[in-house]
């Protein structure tokens, strides 16, 4: 009952975390033309060229990522991902004519737009979803290409402010990087390091069985070794496993359901080589 009322609060998170999304967008950067990055800019773009709603592309342009989500990390982080880009669709239909509350003065909007939509955002990914799917595809990049996470989000971001300055002209793509690069940090700081990759080192003493549903549920290879305590007598073992930024917290929730009592230490990692030891679908 405890686990079905935090998943059902971990939803209404997320739902809060697409509506402030939304209000930064459509009350501050859209009409100032500036844009988010990812796939949300993608629609922003279209939506002004195309001059269909913004809220259908935004739905419409993700579900590809969403499935991308699905096969990388889970059924659970595909329906909270589901979850939070409807309503982020829903939200930004919603308010589409809602009274813009800056004007003018660019830094204010960068600034503002870009911790609102940045805070949105970053509540949406603390509690297991995403509103913007440029970050799976990352992910999927990430195996196949030696670059991290981070530097793969920046990379394909570069291509979409491109082509916002075709609509909003360069000044509004380079607010429209400095609002993702605000937005950004904010996401940071609110999920703690969660731009990047992440090294996990778990003490438990159910090891076998913990490997066992990282490999299965996850698709991450483990390694572990034997280490001794500091009073010299007592034998533990410690499991060490890598991830990418999404699966934080289906990998919290893995090792709280096998050993509740597992000691775990998290490392952010600037960089890493994949070698032979790759991630497997999950499905």
């Amino acid at each position: 009952m405890k686990q079905k009322t935090m998943f059902i609060i971990r939803i209404l998170l997320i739902i809060i975390g697409a509506f402030i999304t939304a209000y930064g967008l459509e009350s501050i950067l859209i009409p100032n033309n500036v844009s988010d990055g990812g796939v949300t800019g993608i629609s922003i773009v279209s939506s002004t060229l195309l001059n269909l709603p913004l809220g259908i592309l935004i739905g419409i342009l993700n579900i590809p990522f969403v499935w991308l989500g699905y096969k990388q990390i889970g059924k659970k982080f595909a329906f909270l991902s589901i979850i939070g880009i409807l309503s982020l669709s829903i939200f930004t239909s919603i308010m589409h004519n809602i009274p813009t509350i800056i004007e003018g003065d660019s830094l204010l909007v960068t600034v503002v737009g870009g911790v609102i939509i940045g805070f949105g955002m970053g509540l949406a990914l603390r509690n297991g979803g995403a509103l913007d799917g440029i970050d799976m595809l990352a992910v999927l990049l990430s195996r196949k290409l030696p670059f991290g996470t981070s530097d793969l989000i920046l990379f394909l971001n570069s291509f979409v402010f491109i082509l916002v300055s075709t609509v909003f002209g360069l000044k509004g793509a380079i607010l429209s990087s400095i609002a993702y690069f605000i937005a950004s940090k904010v996401i940071h700081i609110i999920e703690e390091g969660f731009s990047g990759s992440k090294t996990f080192k778990i003490i438990s003493s159910n090891h076998e069985t913990l490997i066992t549903e990282i490999q299965t549920k996850l698709g991450r290879y483990c390694t572990y070794s034997v280490i001794t305590a500091s009073d010299m007598q007592t034998q533990l073992t410690e499991v060490t496993c890598l991830i990418n930024r999404l699966e934080e917290q289906k990998l919290k929730e893995i090792i709280n359901t096998v050993d509740p009592k597992a000691y775990i230490a998290i490392y952010e990692t600037a960089d890493y080589h994949v070698g032979n030891i790759k991630k497997e679908d999950v499905h």
